[in-house]
């Protein structure tokens, strides 16, 4: 069976958003029919606590957007965005909810940051949404949401490594870093993905 998951499409990740992604709202129409080619449709959110350690106000004398190093990891620190029950954490009001069966929660502890719908980005605590999927009889995953080379592309890679064919829709996605997100691409084609057009499809 085919899945799409689609990839943190919230309010905080549109523009006007906390942090935003450059025509982050452009791909909302091309999300929903997308929904319509799939049997079954999944969705992850990001999902912070207040005191999440990703994010610069929680670290003295340090600015929004610089690398650090955190418990062995590399961390970008970020604004505040996502926060648990809040507005921003919610999905865009465009985005058809409706054919979404589960929903994936992602960033819940606070000690460490999850770009990937499969795991944390040290690889220690799993989401669950593997065996989901594999439960559910998935073999193939095709991505959009948001950012393209993180959430999108780390969720992509980790379904690589768990053993499922993944796609992604480059133009079902959007970049915090254009530079980065071919970077991003390249890796995913060296790990046996595939990068495809959603509007091909059509």
């Amino acid at each position: 069976m085919k899945a799409l998951l689609i990839i943190d499409m919230q309010n905080d990740f549109m523009p006007g958003g906390a942090l935003a992604v450059p025509g982050g709202d452009q791909i909302i129409p091309l999300v929903n029919k997308l929904q319509d080619k799939f049997e079954l449709v999944i969705a992850t959110q990001d999902w912070h606590p207040e005191n999440h350690s990703s994010f610069a106000e929680n670290h003295h004398n340090k600015a929004e957007f610089e690398t650090i190093e955190l418990d062995g990891l590399e961390q970008t620190l970020w604004p505040v965005h996502c926060i648990q029950t809040s507005d921003g954490a919610d999905f865009h009001p465009h985005l058809n909810a409706s054919r979404i069966e589960a929903i994936f929660r992602k960033g819940t502890d606070p000690k460490i940051d999850s770009y990937s719908g499969f795991y944390d980005n040290a690889h220690l605590k799993s989401t669950g949404l593997s065996g989901y999927l594999k439960e559910k009889g998935v073999t193939s995953i095709y991505f959009c949401g948001l950012a393209a080379e993180y959430c999108v592309g780390f969720s992509v890679l980790d379904a690589l490594n768990e053993g499922f064919k993944a796609t992604l829709f480059e133009d079902a996605t959007r970049a915090l870093n254009e530079d980065a997100f071919e970077a991003t691409k390249k890796q995913i084609l060296d790990k046996g993905g595939r990068i495809k057009r959603a509007e091909d499809l059509f």
